[in-house]
């Protein structure tokens, strides 16, 4: 669950202004923590009473056990003396070393090494990243110029800035901006998350970054209807044609992207097959067209790997958390079909090396996992299926009255007609199951039944 704002003083006029104030940042069991640390949502202070904006002071713990990081920043404007610093920190490094593992459990985490100046922390942190000053000082301006796109008292105001500012407006930007929005839009009022869509609108339509990415969005959808036009029996050859067609690259780049399994190994053979057989400007195109296909197939592939790899640190990090399903829970927005490929590739993984310890973790993050994604009839079903005992059964229907519907009658009929369907003698198992899932749907049919009459019975007027 995202950190929620709180009001506080404004440090420059007093007045109360929205803010989220964190202390403790531990990426290793959080990933989403640096981004709001080094993002400004988290500790920034935006006053639209007199202007002001900048850090809040206010101490802050880091962590990260990937990189072996354990930082402190005391604001020297808070005069704290060494053992009131001991008092606010120690509490926080404890949290941070209870949620490891004890073989993680290591010896830079009894020396935190501290900042005198916030700067110098961020630039810490973003040097073990590999980013260098003139990185960051480009950072620094890309959040300045949010800042006052923020602070703009209207549309007119902001194309000045954007106009003024047009250099600045590029991936990193719109990368910056996006997560700004995700976290405010979850915590911000009404007023200012409805300002975030407009200024969103606004560097779509003004900038030229924003611009290309709209034309990539359309071309996008240009190339699944060409791709939905040609049918469920799409060749190699068909496939070569399309890409052949594509108006530009954007076109061609989201052709690939969509059907990169195809774009193998027998595709490139065939390619260089009608290469070898083509002659003059046909056969230039064609060797053009191969060269931008292993440039955008390799740049997807990297990405894609880009992708594992971050799925694989959210996976360590529920799996090392205290309470997994908890955990498990919380990060559920983040868990995509790339998270769920690893969680299955370590849980085959864990049971090859019969790693019981880790597996047990494993399947708590898989049940997570499916009770999110399991329709609620579904669930139900599952529920009624431990009760054979059929007044143990009409408790039960009685508890859930409200999900017994025809569309749930008629989902049991149709698993019970599935299996009576199927070509094969069916085993003890499931002969057990058919039978509790009839008895299940007879209850279900009286149960309805009883339900419809007293809704259609006359009620008796007392006099």
């Amino acid at each position: 669950m995202p950190p929620q704002k709180t009001q506080i003083a404004c440090p420059q006029c007093r007045q109360p202004v929205p803010a989220i104030v964190e202390q403790l940042f531990d990426v290793t069991s959080d990933p989403g923590a640096k981004q709001r640390l080094l993002g400004n949502v988290s500790n920034y202070v935006v006053c639209r009473v007199c202007g002001f904006s900048g850090p809040l002071a206010t101490p802050i713990v880091y962590h990260d056990a990937e990189k072996e990081l354990l930082l402190t920043y005391f604001p020297p404007e808070l005069k704290l003396s060494v053992n009131e610093q001991e008092k606010i920190v120690g509490p926080l490094i404890t949290q941070v070393v209870n949620k490891l593992p004890p073989e993680k459990r290591k010896a830079y985490l009894l020396q935190p090494k501290n900042f005198l100046t916030y700067q110098s922390f961020i630039e810490y942190i973003l040097k073990a990243d590999g980013i260098t000053p003139e990185m960051l000082q480009a950072q620094q301006k890309r959040v300045r110029v949010l800042e006052r796109l923020l602070m703009a008292s209207g549309r007119e105001v902001r194309s000045q800035i954007i106009a003024q500012e047009s250099s600045v407006f590029d991936a990193e930007f719109f990368a910056l901006f996006n997560r700004l929005a995700e976290s405010a839009l979850t915590t911000a009022d009404e007023q200012s998350a409805q300002q975030i869509v407009e200024i969103q609108k606004q560097l779509l339509e003004e900038t030229e970054y924003g611009r290309r990415l709209v034309a990539q969005n359309n071309e996008i959808q240009e190339a699944i209807k060409s791709l939905q036009a040609a049918g469920k029996h799409l060749t190699r050859e068909k496939l070569l044609d399309l890409f052949l067609t594509a108006p530009n690259d954007d076109r061609l780049s989201a052709l690939v992207s969509l059907t990169r399994p195809a774009v193998d190994y027998l595709f490139f053979q065939e390619l260089s097959e009608r290469i070898e057989k083509a002659k003059g400007e046909q056969r230039s195109k064609l060797e053009l067209l191969r060269q931008k296909l292993l440039e955008i197939t390799n740049r997807i592939d990297k990405r894609i790997e880009e992708e594992y790899q971050r799925a694989s640190r959210l996976l360590e990090t529920i799996l090392n958390a205290t309470d997994i399903t908890k955990a498990a829970n919380e990060k559920l927005p983040l868990m995509n079909d790339i998270f769920l490929d690893v969680l299955n590739r370590a849980v085959e993984e864990a049971n090859a090396k019969q790693d019981t310890v880790r597996l047990e973790k494993l399947r708590q993050i898989v049940a997570v996992v499916q009770q999110a994604s399991t329709p609620p009839e579904v669930l139900l079903l599952q529920e009624l299926l431990e009760y054979a005992d059929e007044d143990d059964l009409a408790r039960r229907l009685e508890e859930h009255a409200e999900a017994i519907t025809p569309e749930f009658s008629s989902a049991i009929a149709n698993i019970m007609g599935q299996m009576q369907a199927e070509n094969r003698p069916m085993n003890d198992q499931e002969q057990e199951v058919l039978a509790r899932l009839e008895t299940i749907y007879r209850a279900v049919l009286r149960f309805s039944m009883k339900k419809n009459l007293e809704q259609s019975a006359p009620r008796v007027l007392k006099p």
